[in-house]
């Protein structure tokens, strides 16, 4: 086993990792039952689901330093600030 102490996992790291995962899980499902097809949504561009998932976790990436940087470390509101983001990224017009 590697030796991962430089660094601190933490149950809040541990809990990013899963929810990843468990959003890659759901879209490999997704594209199995039920096939994907380009929509135009908020973004004005053709995109699949994984394009609009890419770009919502992203997009929440840089929500969260700007909020960072911006702001200070308490995190809640830049992660209720990027699920609005990414529930408008996912909605079709």
């Amino acid at each position: 086993m590697p030796d991962l102490s430089w660094m601190a996992w933490t149950w809040q790291t541990a809990l990013f990792f899963v929810g990843i995962a468990g959003l890659l899980v759901i879209m490999t499902l997704l594209a199995i039952y039920r096939p994907e097809t380009e929509r135009v949504g908020i973004l004005r561009i053709p995109t699949t689901r994984g394009d609009r998932l890419f770009i919502s976790l992203l997009g929440s990436a840089f929500i969260h330093l700007a909020w960072l940087g911006l702001v200070g470390p308490d995190l809640w509101w830049a992660s209720g600030l990027s699920l609005l983001y990414a529930v408008l990224v996912f909605r079709t017009v």
